[in-house]
């Protein structure tokens, strides 16, 4: 292990059968989506009896804690300053540091065993480092949305829609790579796939509005959509704000919240229970997309990021959501008109749940294990 590494266990590893290792990263500017799906994931295998260890170099400490909670294993990479010229990818920078630089550190972090599976989930890493990691693992996983470098793996999982989606990872991973691709492999958290059970599409006029726009939002959007529903005349309408406890302008929002009389959740752990509450939504077009989806909420969708684009169209165009449009190019104004447009289309605002709700049945953290468990026969499948 690295100098200066830090390794945490939590609970006890019993019934150990397979060594599963996760490399994945969050802060202000990567967000929390990559690192809570991983979570997720991570939490279902090792409910199968397998032992986790997450390997990330930045990662705040709250969500340090979130690993601890769950029993998993932690290896904190140090943070150095990088002299190297990082590589040619767009997403270079959130490394911090030159892949190879990543791959030695890594390999380190894992060096105690030999693993079964590596997990990945960061789009400043590709086929060079995981060719690299070969040496610690018999298997690799890519999780990825953007399609934008090679890879060298055993499966890549995209859980997202696209127009294109069996298309878009042609030639960028090898032949015998199996394509894990659309919501169907959404990785939501059990609480999810529980509430489902309880709820239908939407019917009937809007009575609770939900905001979430991440657990970063950096450029605080949710100021913009709190602005703009106080632009209109909705006393009777109940409004949950929910952000993160690393919010940039959470005192500011509290504030808002108070003003208007709307609720703010602050790094709440009822995310399922809110949106399973809320007729509509107004929120970002990424990982909670598909945990708006399973329980049939309708959504105003603002893209926050250039690869959440292509997810916010498709969904527009399967019906399953309005796309506002781009952070880059929307005002509070056009999230108002946009919501007033909607509220007085009750039959639109129920054609969007019913298409939501069929996109995502909450079953796909179970069907990645099966996959996974499909490559490795001696896995164990206690379900």
């Amino acid at each position: 292990m690295p100098p200066g590494s830090t390794i945490l266990l939590g609970g006890c590893l019993r019934n150990v059968e397979k060594k599963i290792a996760l490399r994945v990263d969050a802060s202000s500017q990567i967000g929390t989506g990559h690192f809570m799906r991983c979570l997720t994931l991570a939490n279902a295998l090792r409910a199968r009896g397998a032992r986790t260890r997450f390997v990330s170099r930045h990662l705040p400490e709250h969500l340090r804690s979130k690993l601890v909670e769950k029993g998993h294993e932690f290896v904190l990479l140090d943070t150095v300053q990088n002299d190297t010229r990082l590589d040619e990818l767009a997403h270079a920078l959130w490394l911090g540091v030159s892949q190879q630089q990543d791959a030695v550190a890594s390999m380190q972090a894992l060096s105690d065993q030999h693993w079964d599976w590596l997990i990945v989930d960061h789009y400043a890493l590709d086929a060079r480092w995981e060719s690299e990691l070969r040496q610690s693992t018999r298997k690799i996983l890519i999780i990825d949305d953007i399609a934008d470098r090679q890879h060298n793996c055993e499966a890549l999982l995209d859980q997202n829609l696209y127009v294109d989606m069996q298309t878009r990872y042609a030639g960028k991973v090898p032949a015998h790579c199996q394509l894990l691709l659309g919501p169907r492999y959404a990785l939501l958290r059990d609480e999810f796939r529980r509430l489902r059970d309880q709820i239908k599409p939407r019917s009937g006029p809007v009575k609770r509005i939900l905001i979430f726009f991440g657990g970063v939002d950096a450029d605080n959007y949710t100021s913009q959509a709190i602005d703009a529903l106080a632009q209109m005349e909705i006393s009777e309408i109940h409004v949950d704000v929910v952000i993160g406890a690393q919010h940039p302008c959470r005192e500011r929002i509290e504030t808002e919240c108070v003003q208007r009389h709307f609720i703010c959740h602050v790094q709440t752990k009822h995310m399922a229970k809110l949106m399973g509450a809320a007729d509509l939504a107004i929120g970002a077009g990424g990982s909670a997309c598909w945990e708006r989806c399973s329980l049939g909420l309708p959504a105003l969708l603002v893209s926050l990021a250039d690869n959440q684009i292509d997810i916010a169209k498709a969904l527009d165009l399967f019906g399953a959501c309005i796309y506002v449009g781009s952070s880059k190019s929307i005002s509070p104004l056009m999230t108002r008109d946009a919501l007033v447009r909607l509220l007085n289309r009750q039959e639109q605002l129920e054609g969007l749940s019913r298409k939501a709700y069929s996109l995502v049945d909450g079953l796909g953290v179970g069907r990645v294990c099966q996959e996974m468990i499909h490559q490795d026969e001696n896995f164990n499948s206690v379900h």
